[in-house]
């Protein structure tokens, strides 16, 4: 968790110092990544919301996404991430949203997603898109390694955000 907290340190430095803030939808993270962001001091500058979108039925009462609003489109994808992210940023009005989506383990998930597979994406100003597939089967660590990617793919943003003119 201290890895985490960590990269989480350094992204609530640049959120609060640019006045931004986040909103979090995340499923076989299991919740790490809101964790890690709400575990530094001051969280309340710059973390808006998050929840933990497991189930189909999560998916409708957190975040408004249907079953109409799911045609065409797959949990545990990069498409998925990409229009969750999309959507937990304007729900909560925030500058930027994450949406990290996967198979923890020990088995895959129904789509034919092996087990340490998980999509991430970043909406805001800068916008990320990126699949992650550990290899493992062990549930915590491809926890741990879910949060790390999404937190590191935010951090990316970040830095090319501040980059920009």
């Amino acid at each position: 968790m201290q890895a985490l907290m960590d990269r989480a340190g350094r992204i609530a430095a640049r959120l609060t110092a640019r006045r931004e803030t986040v909103a979090v939808a995340e499923s076989s993270a299991g919740g790490l990544v809101s964790a890690a962001l709400l575990a530094v001091p001051g969280a309340s500058a710059y973390f808006l919301g998050g929840a933990v979108v497991y189930t189909a039925q999560a998916r409708e009462a957190l975040i408004g996404l249907d079953a109409a609003g799911m045609a065409g489109l797959r949990s545990a994808s990069e498409p998925y991430a990409e229009r969750v992210a999309a959507l937990v940023r304007e729900r909560h009005g925030a500058v930027w949203g994450l949406c990290e989506t996967g198979a923890a383990g020990p088995g895959g998930n129904r789509y034919g997603d092996a087990a340490g597979h998980t999509c991430l994406a970043v909406a805001g100003p800068v916008a990320r898109r990126h699949t992650l597939e550990t290899g493992a089967s062990d549930r915590a660590a491809n926890m741990e390694a879910f949060a790390a990617a999404m937190l590191d793919a935010f951090l990316d943003a970040l830095t090319e955000a501040d980059r920009a003119p």
